[in-house]
């Protein structure tokens, strides 16, 4: 039964919601370079990073009481330590590639953030975390809430996720594209011939057009990824994506369509695999080598149009303070997100730190939230995306005092 949504399984894409005309589709194909808009791109590390352990509070001396075994050596005390920022927190030394950003200001961290909500459940708290509302979860999300009204001259293409389904952040009433591989798509296969005859002949005018500007969709996004990757002014030949893994390719993906210029105003990418349990320092360094060189990538492939795009990472919770028997650590509370961006105030760490002794640990296990994931999202979407309405973003949500992220 045909429905408001299209997903080809083929072409590797979902879309939801009603799109307006494809005028996107004329200007990409002449090469033409509309005016800049603010982009927001947030990255999902699923499975509950171990904050403590990406960037790393050295000189809070029950950091290393508490993590005898898999605590990162601190700045200069051997080979292989943790990059110092400021002093009082440092990188995980496999976050080499993001020490530049760093350096330049425009890496923001803000340390012990997370929910209110004190689940430790990985399904649950994903959910909350991307509906935007702790303690329950909607159909619709916060970054698709984010996004203004649809007008004449908004494109199918505003809000785009890399990945196999549209995820809960991007769900809801503003158009939303999901392409699990840009690299296979494919138009004008029998497949989507046939599935484009059916949508273009509906009697129901909206959905014929929602199919329309679908299949128009994938075919510019197809056009897209046959073209160079050319990085723009400021940025160097040749971005190390392969380094960068899985998110690495979708932040390249992410890249492409930004520089084509076809109306991107949000976009999602996630990247698994950090519910360490155990032997965590070997399986962490690795993800975050993919997860530091991906972020270097994008920045550089954007140069001088990072002025316009914020980057935020966030995880559904942090893990315990202490480390367990099998050199890895369980399931806590508080966390760590980083902000990057040509507008960002960088070179900072952000935030309340909230102490590792017994009484200042939530629940006498974990870090401690000092820091709603929604102030800092929050502000980037009113600072950066212009959505003053925050309310509507985040039903419920009661905006805490500024962290100040943003530039002006």
């Amino acid at each position: 039964m045909l429905t408001r949504r299209v997903f080809m399984r083929g072409g590797a894409m979902v879309m939801a919601g009603m799109g307006a005309a494809p005028w996107w589709l004329a200007r990409a194909a002449d090469g033409a370079s509309g005016g800049k808009r603010k982009i927001l791109v947030a990255i999902f590390q699923r499975g509950a990073a171990d904050g403590l352990n990406v960037v790393v509070p050295f000189a809070d001396k029950r950091y290393y009481e508490l993590r005898p075994t898999i605590g990162i050596p601190a700045p200069g005390s051997a080979p292989n330590t943790a990059i110092d920022l400021d002093g009082r927190f440092a990188l995980n030394p496999a976050l080499q590639p993001l020490k530049a950003l760093w350096d330049k200001q425009q890496l923001a961290i803000v340390e012990a953030t997370g929910s209110p909500d004190p689940t430790r459940s990985h399904f649950d708290a994903q959910d909350q975390m991307e509906s935007g509302t702790p303690g329950k979860t909607s159909s619709d999300g916060w970054l698709n809430r984010a996004l203004s009204p649809a007008g004449p001259d908004t494109s199918p293409v505003r809000a785009i996720a890399v990945g196999a389904q549209l995820p809960r952040t991007m769900r809801g009433a503003r158009s939303a594209i999901a392409v699990n591989d840009a690299q296979q798509v494919q138009a004008g296969n029998a497949d989507t011939s046939i599935l484009e005859s059916m949508y273009a002949k509906s009697g129901d005018q909206p959905l014929a057009r929602t199919g329309n500007d679908a299949f128009a969709a994938l075919k510019i996004i197809r056009s897209i990824t046959q073209q160079p990757n050319t990085p723009l002014p400021g940025g160097p030949q040749a971005p190390q994506y392969g380094q960068g893994g899985e998110l690495g390719r979708s932040l390249q993906q992410i890249a492409r369509l930004i520089k084509a210029d076809v109306g991107v105003e949000a976009a999602f990418a996630e990247i698994g695999g950090w519910d360490h349990h155990g032997n965590e320092n070997p399986q962490l360094s690795n993800l975050l080598r993919q997860f530091g060189s991906a972020l270097a990538a994008f920045s550089q492939d954007m140069g001088d149009r990072m002025e316009d795009i914020v980057v935020v990472t966030m995880s559904e919770f942090g893990r315990t303070a202490q480390e367990n028997g099998n050199a890895g650590t369980d399931h806590g509370h508080g966390d760590v997100m980083m902000v990057l961006g040509g507008s960002v105030r960088g070179g900072k760490v952000y935030g309340k730190w909230p102490g590792l002794e017994k009484e200042q640990l939530f629940e006498g296990r974990d870090l401690a939230v000092t820091t709603d994931y929604r102030d800092v999202l929050g502000e980037l979407v009113s600072g950066h995306l212009g959505q003053k309405n925050l309310a509507q973003v985040f039903p419920g949500y009661r905006r805490g005092e500024s962290l100040g992220l943003l530039r002006g």
